[in-house]
């Protein structure tokens, strides 16, 4: 899975670690997903969604693959 989450936190000028709070989670956990070691959860998918105000199609996308 593909995800714009390193995209979406640049254009809202959040770093990792603001954005972990935001949600309650580490900051590795945030390095993790954007770095595709890690696939979040779908309430963790909808918190994302809900801190950039998109949908989580739009900020996480299925390749052919999975």
């Amino acid at each position: 899975m593909r995800n714009r989450l390193k995209i979406e936190r640049a254009i809202c000028d959040i770093t990792q670690d603001d954005l972990a709070k935001m949600i309650e989670v580490s900051r590795q956990t945030i390095n993790s997903i954007e770095k595709n070691r890690y696939v979040p959860s779908t309430v963790l998918a909808l918190k994302l969604s809900k801190v950039f105000g998109k949908s989580v199609n739009e900020i996480f996308e299925l390749e052919e693959e999975d």
